[in-house]
């Protein structure tokens, strides 16, 4: 049959080795995870962003360009104790102990370039120290960490901040009062280093003078 032959030229073809073929495995590949596995992954874990990719350092417990927690420090050498000796003031203020911190989600953060797998986020399931996906002023979604809970009027609102940052983004679409209609869900799980696949594509083809968010 005519169908038989066209399939068996195209599988004869996708197993080729020549760029032509390269090319539209690629294409295939993207298509049936952007079509097929991403919507039924997003079904299974209850959240249409199941995947995300951290694109900025926000959540880094380090210094970067000398900067951690909005402070200039040289020389820093990473330890949960020093890191909480440069950040922690401003977490106690909140209410949060170093010994709470240590026991939270991701305590260590995480960094550029980490792929998180999200889980859907509700009241029930939310609580202080978790890792929020949420949608912020810019088009990549905040990956920052849950410090505050509280209700007004009836509606459950969520404060958060980037551990490496000085303190939560404020304004209208910041993170100090968001509503369960920007979020996206919850981190449960990290995978190092797989996101910068997704970062360096983007960086390669982007137009010059359009960056990243960080």
């Amino acid at each position: 049959m005519a169908w038989r032959n066209h399939s068996r030229k195209i599988w004869r073809f996708l197993r080729e080795d020549s760029a032509a073929s390269w090319v539209a495995n690629v294409v295939i590949a993207f298509i049936v995870i952007r079509y097929l596995f991403y919507p039924l992954f997003g079904l299974m874990l209850g959240t249409s962003f199941p995947i995300v990719a951290v694109v900025s350092e926000s959540m880094e417990h380090g210094t970067n360009r000398d900067i951690l927690c909005g402070q200039n420090i040289r020389d820093f050498q990473y330890s949960f104790q020093n890191y909480w000796k440069v950040c922690g003031s401003w977490y106690e203020t909140q209410g949060i102990k170093s010994e709470s911190f240590q026991k939270f989600p991701f305590s260590n953060g995480f960094n550029t370039g980490d792929v998180i797998i999200l889980w859907r986020a509700t009241p029930a399931n939310l609580e202080i120290g978790d890792i929020l996906i949420f949608q912020g002023s810019k088009p990549q979604p905040i990956i920052h960490r849950i410090v505050k809970i509280y209700t007004e009027k009836g509606q459950i609102f969520y404060q958060t901040k980037g551990d490496h940052n000085g303190e939560s983004i404020a304004g209208q679409q910041g993170e100090t009062r968001i509503g369960l209609e920007r979020v996206y869900g919850q981190g449960i799980l990290r995978i190092p280093y797989l996101g910068w696949v997704k970062i360096l594509f983007v960086e390669a083809v982007r137009p010059l003078g359009i960056t990243i968010q960080r």
